[in-house]
């Protein structure tokens, strides 16, 4: 109790100044520790400000670059877009161009069919596979030729424009896009300290896990911009393509066109002159008709007129058997009617034989006449069955009129062959029988 009442000790000067001098020396330090903390704070606040300016006028510029490239690349989309829909539309062209030539061969098959239908009409030796019927099946086959082979580039035009249209509607999605992230980036670059509406966001610094990088972003759409300009140019050499076809398909029906109405032509040629030698060979069975007849009649009456001499013969050497006796003799007289008898009955089988011959003669040109006459009467001249005419396209390019081949109907099997001038077929102005 007595030790809790002592006073506090006492301290010597000596302590006292060394206690004065280390408070001294730690105040000093704290206001040396408080002034550099003050300079670093103030370098601190100079760099922070000078990063965030210099941070933000990189954010700045790499938007003013990332906008460059956005419009970069939306003009390129733009353009092959442009390009795309030109030969696309192109392409429909080429493809109505397409369905109106097949369309247009349906008439020349028919008439090839029409034309060999006919020619079965003909009769007899006529019925023959000529010149003609083979051109006429090679034509047929040659049209089926074209219309499986303008059949096969349509379909590949057809799926071409589809190709271009799935490259088009990637075009169009991949265009928006680029529209929505510069007007995006476009806003973004404007803003700045002052703008209004700028806040806080949460998880604004963290990494989008839809995200893609900017090699992924830029093959995306490099891979839209190959595939339209791959498409763009299959399309071009598919155009050309198709106007090939078509020009060499036309120039290979007119050429077959020409060369069968040229084998129709040479068969009315051949036809004609067989029916006019035919004709001039008629006049002549005609007179050696009139010549036999004539001579049989001559005959007939020089057997007519051997009757008198004969009955004379016969009724001398009848009445000279009723001689008496020893003048019942073979004198001069009786070998000489007996001779008579002989050589007029030898001159009447010669006569007679002659004129069986003139009758069999007769009768030969009689049917030579009559088939000389049905090869002239109607339906004859089987080659001369359908004429040919050719009424090749007017004008235009391929698919406009390169397929309208036309050509004379045939003619009726119950109709008189005429010579080719005059003649028409169903047709463009055809008079001939409907088929």
């Amino acid at each position: 109790m007595a030790r809790l009442l002592q006073p506090p000790p006492k301290f010597l000067p000596a302590d006292w100044q060394v206690a004065n001098k280390t408070q001294y020396h730690r105040a000093e330090a704290q206001r040396s520790r408080s002034e550099r903390l003050v300079v670093e704070s103030q370098r601190l606040v100079e760099e922070i400000e000078k990063t965030t300016r210099r941070s933000q006028s990189d954010v700045n510029r790499k938007l003013e670059q990332r906008l460059e490239e956005i419009r970069f690349w939306r003009k390129e989309l733009g353009d092959r877009l442009e390009q795309l829909v030109s030969v696309t539309e192109e392409l429909l062209t080429y493809q109505t161009r397409l369905h109106s030539a097949l369309d247009g061969l349906k008439g020349p098959l028919h008439i090839t069919q029409m034309c060999l239908e006919y020619r079965e009409n003909r009769v007899g030796i006529d019925l023959v596979h000529d010149e003609v019927e083979q051109e006429l099946v090679k034509e047929a086959e040659i049209i089926h030729g074209v219309t499986a082979l303008l059949t096969r580039t349509l379909e590949e035009v057809s799926e071409q424009i589809r190709l271009n249209r799935s490259a088009k509607y990637n075009l169009e999605k991949d265009l928006t896009d680029k529209s929505v992230a510069l007007t995006i980036d476009d806003v973004c670059f404007s803003l700045n300290n002052n703008s209004p509406n700028i806040q806080y966001s949460e998880g604004a610094g963290q990494v989008d896990p839809r995200s893609v990088s900017l090699e992924d972003w830029l093959d995306f759409s490099n891979a839209n911009v190959e595939k339209a300009a791959r498409q763009s140019h299959n399309s071009l050499a598919l155009k050309a393509l198709v106007d090939r076809v078509l020009s060499q398909t036309a120039s290979d029906l007119r050429r077959q066109c020409d060369v069968v109405d040229t084998a129709f032509q040479n068969g009315l040629k051949e036809t004609k002159d067989a029916r006019d030698k035919l004709a001039a060979h008629l006049a002549k069975v005609m007179e050696e008709v009139a010549s036999q007849e004539e001579n049989i009649a001559v005959l007939e009456k020089a057997i007519l007129d051997q009757e008198g001499p004969a009955k004379v013969a016969h009724t001398r050497l009848e009445t000279r058997r009723h001689r008496p006796r020893v003048e019942l003799c073979r004198d001069v007289a009786q070998h000489r009617l007996v001779r008579e008898v002989q050589e007029i009955a030898h001159n009447v089988a010669r006569s007679v034989g002659v004129g069986a011959a003139c009758t069999w003669t007769s009768d030969r040109a009689v049917r030579s006449h009559a088939g000389t006459q049905g090869g002239l009467g109607p339906g004859a001249g089987g080659a001369e069955g359908p004429e040919p005419q050719a009424a090749g396209a007017a004008g235009g390019g391929p698919g406009e009129g390169e397929h309208h081949l036309h050509r004379r109907g045939a003619v009726h099997p119950h109709e008189e062959v005429h010579p080719p001038a005059g003649r028409r077929r169903p047709g463009r102005g055809g008079g001939g029988p409907p088929p």
